[in-house]
């Protein structure tokens, strides 16, 4: 029997593996691939796929299933730590570009409906191909990945109500206060549902399938809760998007949210391949020939648009420059979720084809220009800054900042350290400095940070040591040493360069995060790299010599040899050297072990250990005893072993076997 779904299915998910690994060798994004994937197949292509009304329906489970994983991914306390970036910087650059689209749509003749849900579609990025290049490239954890992360967050949320808000504007209903009104008791009544359902139910009922420790009936229930909250919503006349989101928000209340994520991230991949196929089989390449210029110049105007509002919510939260001009270059495409809200629009008869077609070409056309934007920004900052506009700029970003409120701020230090970020590392250095009686100025690029850790009395300033002149109000030219904790790579090598111009003689300690820029950081002038992944191993390395019972100081001297050698011995399997050998030759087939004496007939209890001979009979050491709770660390040869007294040993393993089972006869 011939399954026709089946053979469109094997031509999809074939044709995406060639793709997509085409695009992989030019680093081009996934999502680009899907969707030229759907061109090539669908009806606008070589017309390979045939079911495609069966292709929607899996393409509508991927969308189910990408909401249902935001619902997982959404945490109201981590949301708590980048809150003022994710509502003031989100709804900024959501609204504004909303009102701006809109504006411009009312002025080429279009319904207020339409405008706003053009406004709506606009002002959404891509979450996945944005994220995805900021993992790549290192720079989440960075002032402007963050705050790019927060307004993708915000993107992420807002879609629901968009969702919701799409037939209303569409004017399908007669009195929109009623609808509105009926709305919001569905609304209240999903708020207690999902509380209730978050407390009381999904909780007790995942504990008792984890309980069962039957892996298949896990995701079983996890499936079944996505899709009955789904059809749940869809029920009631909410869309089935908004259902799967909610399910999500149910389980990630729960101690279960990171395996239920952990399960469902596969079926999402296949699923959601479909939806982005299924938007590529929708684009008429001929359209798009037919209109180039014009898709090109929206495609310009979305560029431009959309980036300086989103460099503007960057700057009205007080970043600098740098970051602001980072943030406009990543978020301005146009995203998945757009494509997802168009769906709703089409439905609802928001859109016509013509205006879908701009749509998809000019949404294509900024996804597919967002790598290669990202990967020269810093470029592009670098050339921007030579600009006397930028100077100008830059100082309104600072303005109000640079004075400090404590007064000893304005006393010029000598011989000081100048802290560059105030991250963990940033913290951990000025507590040193402060226990250890050295003066220190940290600068930060972080106002709030700024603000709180003045009120505690840190000497603190507000500045980006990108900016070369920042770097004189920390007196950089008497500090003795300057230690840049930063998690941007980039910034670290223009920081580094700064400080070497600005004083040649002070020693720049720089934390980096892979041992990759280590020789790029010394080639600018750093003294020490301190790469983070290799620390860490030796950290590991050195707890291991120790359970050992290698002599500390050798410890210290094999470290020593690794940071003075530049970590090749951990860069290169082929690395050798004295030191190595003599500790592998060094290191003693030794275990300390814990033992409890279960009998008290052996010939070894209640004797003394002199008359035992345990050392010599069974080759193992005693170190203390442990008996009724009280730590017996005196050991003598009149000492007296007792009925379950718990016996601290050392000695070879087998030794140690053979001295355990004595105990225990």
């Amino acid at each position: 029997m011939e399954i026709p779904l089946l053979t469109d299915i094997v031509i999809i998910l074939g044709l995406s593996v060639i793709v997509i690994l085409i695009f992989q060798r030019f680093k081009i994004p996934t999502i680009l691939g899907f969707l030229i994937t759907g061109f090539i197949s669908g009806p606008y292509g070589l017309s390979l796929v045939e079911a495609s009304h069966e292709v929607e329906i899996l393409a509508e489970i991927g969308v189910i299933l990408l909401l249902f994983i935001i619902g997982l991914e959404f945490s109201l306390k981590s949301l708590s730590a980048i809150k003022k970036a994710v509502f003031i910087g989100g709804s900024l650059q959501v609204g504004l570009t909303i009102l701006t689209v809109a504006f411009l749509a009312g002025q080429l003749g279009f319904a207020w409906g339409q405008a706003i849900f053009l406004g709506f579609l606009f002002s959404l990025s891509s979450t996945a191909i944005v994220l995805k290049i900021l993992q790549e490239k290192g720079e989440i954890s960075t002032p402007h990945g963050k705050m790019i992360v927060a307004v993708l967050i915000f993107q992420d949320i807002i879609v629901v109500p968009m969702m919701l808000f799409t037939p209303l504007i569409a004017g399908q209903s007669d009195n929109v206060l009623w609808e509105l009104l009926v709305l919001a008791v569905k609304g209240v009544f999903v708020i207690i549902f999902v509380l209730l359902s978050a407390r009381l139910v999904v909780p007790k009922l995942l504990y008792w399938v984890a309980k069962s420790r039957k892996p298949e009936l896990f995701i079983l229930t996890i499936v079944v809760i996505c899709f009955a909250v789904a059809w749940l919503s869809s029920s009631l006349g909410l869309s089935l998007a908004l259902g799967a989101f909610l399910a999500g928000l149910i389980i990630s209340e729960s101690e279960y949210s990171h395996q239920a994520t952990s399960n469902i991230l596969p079926f999402r991949e296949i699923f959601t391949s479909f939806f982005f196929v299924s938007i590529g089989m929708l684009l008429d390449m001929q359209f798009l020939f037919e209109h180039f210029l014009v898709v090109l110049g929206l495609t310009a105007l979305t560029f431009l648009g959309k980036g300086l509002i989103a460099s503007f919510a960057a700057l009205v939260l007080r970043y600098p420059l740098r970051t602001v001009i980072l943030v406009g270059l990543s978020i301005f495409q146009v995203g998945e979720f757009a494509f997802i809200l168009s769906k709703t629009g089409l439905e609802s008869g928001l859109l016509e084809d013509t205006i879908y077609q701009y749509f998809l070409s000019v949404s294509l056309m900024t996804m597919a220009i967002t790598p290669f934007v990202i990967m020269f920004a810093h470029h592009i900052v670098g050339y921007l800054s030579k600009t006397n506009v930028y100077e100008r700029i830059s100082g309104l970003s600072y303005k109000g900042e640079k004075k400090p409120d404590a007064p000893e701020l304005h006393e010029e230090l000598d011989d000081h350290i100048v802290i560059i970020g105030y991250g963990i590392n940033g913290r951990n250095v000025s507590l040193a400095a402060k226990n250890a009686g050295i003066p220190y100025l940290i600068l930060e690029l972080n106002p709030d940070t700024v603000k709180t850790e003045r009120k505690k009395g840190e000497p603190i300033l507000y500045g980006d040591a990108v900016e070369g002149p920042v770097l004189n109000h920390v007196y950089i030219h008497k500090a003795r040493v300057v230690v840049i904790a930063i998690s941007d790579p980039t910034a670290t090598k223009r920081i580094i360069a700064n400080v070497r111009q600005l004083s040649p003689r002070v020693h720049i300690i720089v934390r980096t995060r892979f041992v990759l820029e280590m020789e790029e950081n010394y080639r600018l002038g750093a003294d020490e790299v301190i790469p983070e992944e290799f620390e860490t191993s030796i950290e590991i390395f050195t707890r291991v010599l120790t359970k050992y019972l290698v002599p500390q100081d050798e410890i210290e001297a094999f470290t020593r040899s690794i940071r003075a050698g530049k970590y090749e011995m951990l860069r290169s399997p082929s690395y050798s050297s004295n030191m190595v050998r003599s500790l592998e030759a060094s290191l003693p087939d030794l275990n300390v072990a814990t033992l409890k004496v279960q009998y008290g007939g052996s010939s070894i209890v209640d004797v003394p250990l002199e008359e035992a001979q345990i050392r010599s009979r069974y080759g193992v050491n005693l170190i203390a005893i442990n008996r009724n709770r009280e730590l017996l660390m005196n050991i003598t040869g009149d000492t007296r072993i007792q009925p379950d007294d718990i016996l601290y040993v050392i000695g070879r393993p087998e030794d140690l076997a053979t001295f355990n089972q004595k105990i225990k006869l």
